[in-house]
């Protein structure tokens, strides 16, 4: 710290001598030009040592972002001619912007981060992505200010070399032309007449060079990945959509909406993961199991008892028929409607452009990647010889089992452990991180522990799994826990160790798509693979692998496609809510605290507990809180965390303000109906707000009344 306080001072002081001795009067162009006869009779007679010192003066003034730099420049054409001009000005020019560069890094990066670290974020990643590209762009139009690209570029993430070597090439034309202009300096009246139209027309096509030249990169780019594949002259579809699951139901959507031709390939069930084996028949067990929980707390409801008589295999019985009821909402019938072709079957990539299913080999301008995801299931030792279950084939059962042991303490872990032990069974939950939920607020995880501890749910956290064992006609698990090992019999066990992206079978790696490390195909900001006419969403690419989300990245991944090579959006993963269906539910938005102290973004908090709603109390639902993370002193929403039986309800308006860069304030004066659960959203925001009091104005507007008072 002391060192950057040194720098900023040194360069201060050094900017207010160069004001302050007048020194500024000598970099002026009708300066220059009275004294240009003298000085070039003393450079030809003090050569060595006035390049040297010309050189070192062009630095300096560089480096400080001093006026002049453009006079300067002419003094190195009329003083030196045109090539060695060129010279000298070229890498005077270069080493000063990068010693500004140096500096601006130094003295204000930590501090710019550190305040803006989530603003900046995205013109990080562009400056990873195209920083060189939009720098040698910004060099070759001499009209930008290149002391501000210098100290702009410091604050970002780009090397030093990459920053020098660009500076250095890109700025050469410009050098070289003012340069020339030097040689001519008695035809010169101002610093305006060098920069004619013409010539500004000439910089601003230079300028356009780098995007032409990015375009060609990807032009050839495209042409390696494709070689040895002939592109047909013509294609069946606009569009093949591997995959009926949420991320391609939504493509084929779209793809028809549009009126382009749509082929979908499902070679399961229509509807994939969500329908049939995750979302749905998962939320309708919770309610099942939610009604028993309910009836067994009904005094608190003032009835004295509520008799239950549960049968497991009707409670399935129903999961299936809300199964069925949802199915035709992405049925067949219904897609064929909308003017999609749906094929059964087997679809394999034989080329960027063909796939075979059934013996046949269809052909479309672009495709679509959705194959989804499947279980997890863990190479442990002796899990082959009992009978698993995984969060696939959970629901299968009509055979209640007595005690259920559950692999996974996350969303889905969590919200099946709790269905079961509301229904009867003893579950044991085994997790190997410290807590539930571990990309969850730490209180969030704490009040969903104390939920499930409180419907007997038998909780192993900080266990790690080793082994199954069978003997004896009993079966258990062998976990090593704090204190060593212990068992655990159960009689059933499920699998909720999250889902592996399913990227076998269809010809991927055999084409040649890329996979990155997580095991996940790999995928720009457009949702394009390496091949940029296949495009990927929902879980087979990730990082997150939410219905919503898969429905959200396959808009991009299609009207990409659709409008390339015109046209095109970068996916937007800013804004991303998820939610544990659990009672109390936990729902977040944005960053969680953890989060944001990892990120080295300051943040406060503001806390309202669901305990106050009058809503809340009214319904017996007086439990949870709502979090929100702000920027300190202002409104604005860096993330919100609900816990309450409603909160994936609740979380929404967050959503929406965060998408919109609406602050508390905003909801703060939203008329919210009473009474409502919604109403704690407003609350949220007035006890922000109240943290925020104008302390001074409200204790002049005290003395301003007790005055009128008088």
């Amino acid at each position: 710290m002391k060192s950057r306080w040194l720098l900023l001072v040194l360069i201060v002081v050094a900017i207010a001598m160069f004001f302050g001795f007048g020194l500024d009067d000598y970099l002026s162009l009708q300066r220059l030009k009275s004294e240009q006869a003298a000085l070039a009779a003393w450079i030809a007679d003090n050569a060595v040592i006035a390049a040297a010192a010309y050189f070192i003066a062009y630095v300096l003034v560089a480096a400080l972002s001093l006026p002049g730099a453009a006079v300067m420049t002419l003094a190195g054409g009329a003083l030196f001619g045109l090539g060695f001009g060129t010279l000298l000005v070229s890498f005077a020019s270069s080493l000063g912007a990068t010693l500004a560069f140096f500096a601006a890094r130094f003295l204000f990066r930590d501090v710019v981060k550190e305040k803006f670290g989530e603003r900046l974020a995205p013109i990080e990643a562009g400056v990873a992505r195209d920083g060189a590209f939009y720098l040698f762009t910004l060099r070759l139009v001499p009209a930008f200010p290149f002391f501000l690209v210098n100290l702009l570029m410091g604050l970002t993430p780009m090397k030093s070399g990459v920053f020098y070597l660009v500076s250095q090439i890109g700025m050469l034309p410009g050098t070289a032309a003012f340069v020339y202009a030097g040689t001519q300096l008695a035809q010169i009246d101002s610093l305006s007449g060098i920069l004619s139209p013409g010539l500004l027309g000439a910089f601003a096509i230079l300028g356009v060079l780098p995007l032409l030249l990015k375009w060609l990169l990807g032009t050839l780019a495209a042409r390696r990945v494709y070689r040895g594949h002939t592109k047909p002259k013509s294609f069946d579809y606009n569009l093949i959509v591997i995959g009926a699951g949420s991320a391609g139901l939504v493509s084929a959507y779209i793809g028809a909406a549009v009126k382009s031709k749509v082929a979908l390939i499902e070679r399961h069930r229509m509807g994939g993961d969500c329908l049939n084996t995750g979302c749905v028949p998962s939320k309708a067990l919770l309610r099942s199991a939610r009604l028993v929980a309910e009836a067994k707390r009904s005094a608190r409801l003032g009835i004295r008892s509520m008799h239950i008589d549960m049968s497991f295999a009707e409670v399935m019985a129903r999961v299936h028929s809300v199964i069925a009821a949802v199915a035709p909402h992405d049925s067949v019938e219904r897609y064929r409607g909308l003017g999609v072709d749906c094929i059964e079957g087997e679809a394999k990539l034989v080329s960027p452009w063909m796939v075979t299913v059934n013996g046949r080999s269809l052909s479309a301008r672009s495709i679509i990647v959705a194959t989804g995801a499947k279980p997890l299931v863990p190479a442990l030792p002796g899990l082959e010889d009992v009978d698993y279950l995984t969060t696939d084939s959970v629901w299968s059962l009509r055979e209640q089992p007595q005690r259920l042991l559950i692999l996974g303490g996350g969303p889905v872990g969590c919200e099946l452990a709790q269905a079961f032990g509301r229904l009867g069974s003893q579950v044991t939950l085994v997790e190997m991180a410290p807590r539930l939920v571990p990309r969850d607020e730490d209180d969030a995880s704490v009040a969903l522990r104390a939920a499930l501890e409180h419907d007997g749910i038998d909780i192993r956290t900080g266990h790690k799994a080793l082994r199954f064992e069978r003997g004896g006609g009993a079966q258990s698990l062998i976990a090593q826990g704090a204190d060593g090992e212990i068992s655990i019999p159960f009689d059933r066990v499920l699998l909720a160790l999250g889902r592996k992206a399913n990227v076998d079978g269809f010809g991927l790696r055999e084409l040649g798509v890329v996979l990155n490390q997580r095991g996940t195909v790999a995928a720009d900001t457009l949702m394009r693979t390496n091949f940029p006419n296949i495009a990927v969403c929902g879980d087979v690419t990730g990082p997150l692998q939410f219905t919503h989300v898969a429905a959200h990245q396959a808009w991009y991944a299609v009207v990409n496609q659709l409008l390339a090579p015109f046209w095109s959006y970068r996916v937007d993963m800013r804004v991303i809510p998820w939610v544990t269906y659990t009672e109390p539910q936990v729902a977040r938005v944005g960053l969680s605290a953890a989060d944001a102290e990892q990120q080295n973004i300051a943040f406060e908090i503001t806390r309202y507990g669901m305990d106050d709603l009058d809503r809340a109390i009214a319904d017996d639902t007086a439990e949870g809180f709502i979090q929100v993370l702000t920027v300190p002193g202002k409104d604005r929403i860096l993330g919100a965390t609900i816990v309450h039986a409603e909160a994936g309800e609740l979380i929404a308006p967050f959503v929406l303000a965060m998408k919109h860069n609406l602050g508390l304030n905003k909801i703060l004066g939203t008329v919210h109906a009473y009474p409502t659960l919604m109403e704690g959203n407003k609350y949220v925001a007035g006890a922000w707000r109240r943290a925020h009091a104008p302390i001074k104005a409200l204790a002049f507007a005290e003395r301003y009344f007790a005055w009128r008072r008088t």
